[in-house]
């Protein structure tokens, strides 16, 4: 399929995305024709990647440790004559190239980065803070760039804008705007690149050279990621390497992209061979935060607002339309902790959140048992392993936990035994209640079919043991002067999948209320492998694992096959998926199945740190991933936010977002999903061939 033929759905710049590229070229000391040449040959192999922009070290075009070469007018001019050859040869190239040299201008040295796209020279940036300490000397040879604002250069014969003011922007691709600043420039106090964030850059790069010590490469990434973090934008970092003069020093040639505080990706550091470390820039992602955080403007603001202060250098960027492929990380399980290097940690502080949560709420109403339903399933396990942690560190005994399962029409003997199972091995109060004659009499004073003895299994047969539990459960609360632990999750309450008012939606206390399904699992596995209960708590654990997720209220059909979840209304790690970058990010519901498409496109292994069950491999194709988002926009824009605008109190805990209407969500209780559906359907490609 040729770029014409291409539907938009599929081409990275329709959805934002910008391809950022840092490269290592080859370069030999003072060889600034070598060194243009191996500028060129990464230009080239960028090209060949798709890459829309390229970030090369500092004075990559010269060579950094020159020491008073940098003063040698013979080398200047092989500068100039060497940024006119690349202008020549890189006329049809797409990347916008970003290299380091030293120019003069008004009789004074400046350690530069210029900015060439397709053959035009569009500007030339200054280093504002010169490093003058231990290994560094260049004030020695440079003037800094500070207070050069609304000037030009003569560069090539050509008299280019110059300064510390300038940005540079695709007119034809919206969110393509980068700012620069050099090596020195982002260990200062107030870095420039922050003020060009500030003024609108999306992107900001740092030609750096930066030889290597022991740590250093800790410290570039503290930076780098602290930068991307705090000034809500894309950073990329490119530092000199092998071949640079190592008279005093050495040099590693890292490499680094990070988004939003998230490292993209990161190069090899001392390679022998030229490198190109890529990754693909989300835009949008970038200024939607913008947007929702308002101290990024109010900063803007405070600083006098820049981007009245920076002159913007468009260029017609013009890049072929094409499916390259997603050249980023994408998480397929967003909730879920990520870190190999930190997961106890991790995980130890998303149970702690929930556990110390629900100690608060103890110790402030200080109740005589919390009251909890014990189902078998995930959601009431992970409850109950929560309240007893939080009993333990409370000096409390598990007893004063009332665990009650109560069996209906479609309860199974697997969850039934293991609910019991839990509550025995827990220690707590264990009580079997039937609601069953219950439901039948409520069944039958409503005058339902079931009633007559019809296999009506209509919502309302649902909502009747549904809504029966919740309501034995406050009654035994107040019986026993305690109060109900809720065990609905975020995932539920998402998709509006709970029964309202006296039904599981409510509770006392929402100790789920922050944690996804994904999490959920992850959490458990997660106990059991860290050992934080006994081993016989471990093996009732397991086995939760690897129920079916089922409410149970409807009985197995003929064949046997009993009522899924996850056949209703989703799979439980798609919606995941679409709520974490619809409610955390705000993303459009195109920009959303663009990204679930190429995470779950292809099955892959390695995706939760720690053993994960075989599911998890799972791969979706872009029908069944529209078909499943098509229906989450429904049930979560369309008809189940009043669900959440009258839910209990319980604690966030992922930073991927939460629910609450006191706390991250507010939405009308009669919104419709309409806009959502309309732009869904307007972006996807036709999906019947």
């Amino acid at each position: 399929m040729s770029g014409s033929d291409l539907h938009p759905f599929y081409d990275l710049h329709t959805h934002g995305f910008v391809r950022v590229a840092t490269a290592t070229p080859k370069v030999r000391t003072a060889d600034v024709a070598f060194n243009a040449a191996a500028i060129l040959e990464c230009a080239k192999d960028a090209a060949e990647e798709h890459v829309d922009l390229l970030l090369y070290p500092e004075l990559s075009l010269s060579s950094y440790a020159l020491d008073d070469l940098h003063l040698q007018s013979a080398l200047l001019d092989a500068v100039d004559a060497q940024v006119e050859a690349i202008l020549k040869a890189s006329r049809d190239l797409a990347p916008v190239l970003v290299f380091g040299a030293p120019l003069r201008r008004n009789g004074r040295i400046y350690n530069c980065a210029v900015v060439v796209a397709r053959g035009e020279l569009l500007g030339v940036v200054p280093k504002s803070y010169l490093p003058n300490y231990r290994e560094y000397y260049e004030k020695r040879w440079f003037a800094h760039g500070r207070g050069c604002v609304g000037l030009t250069i003569a560069c090539t014969g050509r008299e280019v804008p110059f300064g510390t003011d300038l940005l540079f922007e695709a007119k034809d691709l919206p969110g393509f705007v980068f700012g620069i600043e050099i090596c020195e420039d982002f260990w200062a106090p107030i870095p420039p690149g922050t003020q060009a964030a500030l003024a609108g850059a999306t992107i900001v790069l740092n030609l750096s050279a930066s030889n290597i010590t022991i740590g250093k490469a800790d410290e570039r990434h503290l930076l780098n990621r602290a930068s991307s973090s705090r000034s809500i934008c894309a950073y990329a970092y490119s530092a000199s390497g092998h071949g640079e003069s190592t008279t005093d020093l050495a040099w590693d040639g890292q490499g680094m992209i990070y988004e939003l505080g998230d490292l993209l990706v990161e190069s090899e550091r001392f390679d022998l061979a030229p490198e190109l470390c890529v990754a693909d820039v989300d835009t949008q992602r970038i200024l939607a935060e913008r947007m929702r955080m308002q101290t990024f403007n109010d900063a803007a603001e405070a600083a006098g607002r820049p981007e009245d202060r920076y002159r913007r250098i468009g260029f017609e960027h013009a890049a072929p339309r094409g499916d390259y492929g997603l050249r980023r990380p994408i998480r397929r399980f967003p909730f879920v902790p990520n870190r190999a290097h930190k997961l106890d940690e991790d995980c130890y502080e998303a149970f702690n959140i929930q556990v110390d949560a629900l100690m608060r709420r103890i110790e402030a109403t200080k109740p005589k048992c919390l009251v909890i339903g014990i189902s078998g399933g995930l959601d009431s396990t992970h409850a109950l392993i929560v309240a007893a942690k939080a009993m333990d560190r409370l000096g409390r005994p598990r007893s004063d936990i009332r665990g009650f399962t109560m069996p209906g029409f479609a309860t199974s003997d697997t969850t039934k035994s293991n609910a019991w199972r839990l509550m025995e091995a827990f220690g707590t109060t264990a009580v079997e209640i039937d609601i069953r004659p219950s439901a039948t009499l409520m069944l039958e004073n409503i005058g339902h079919a079931f009633a007559d003895g019809q296999p009506v299994y209509d919502t309302t047969f649902e909502n009747v043991q549904a809504g029966l539990r919740t309501d034995y459960l406050f009654r035994l609360a107040g019986q026993h002067g305690g109060w109900v632990i809720g065990t609905g999750d975020l995932s539920e309450l998402a998709l509006g999948w709970c029964t309202y008012g006296v039904g599981d939606q409510m509770s006392h206390y929402g100790v789920n209320a922050g944690v996804p399904k994904t999490l959920i699992q992850y959490l458990i596995r997660w106990t059991i492998q860290t050992g934080q209960f006994d081993p016989g708590v471990d093996a009732v654990l397991g086995d939760v694992l690897d129920t079916e997720i089922s409410p149970e209220l409807v009985p197995a059909g003929a064949d046997g096959q009993i009522q899924s979840t996850q056949s209703i209304i989703g799979p439980y790690e798609l919606n995941d998926f679409f709520l974490h970058h619809v409610i955390r990010w705000g993303q459009k519901p195109s920009h959303v199945a663009f990204l679930a498409w190429h995470a779950w496109k292809d099955a892959k292994s390695g995706l939760w740190p720690i053993d994960f069950p075989d599911d998890a491999k799972n791969a979706y194709d872009l029908v069944t991933i529209a078909d499943w988002l098509e229906k989450f926009l429904k049930r979560f824009f369309g008809f189940s936010q009043f669900k959440r605008s009258a839910m209990p109190n319980g604690p966030k805990v992922s930073a991927g977002g939460a629910l609450s209407p006191r706390g991250d969500w507010r939405a009308p209780s009669d919104a419709v999903a309409d806009t959502w559906l309309a732009e869904l359907a307007a972006a996807l490609p036709p999906l019947d061939a």
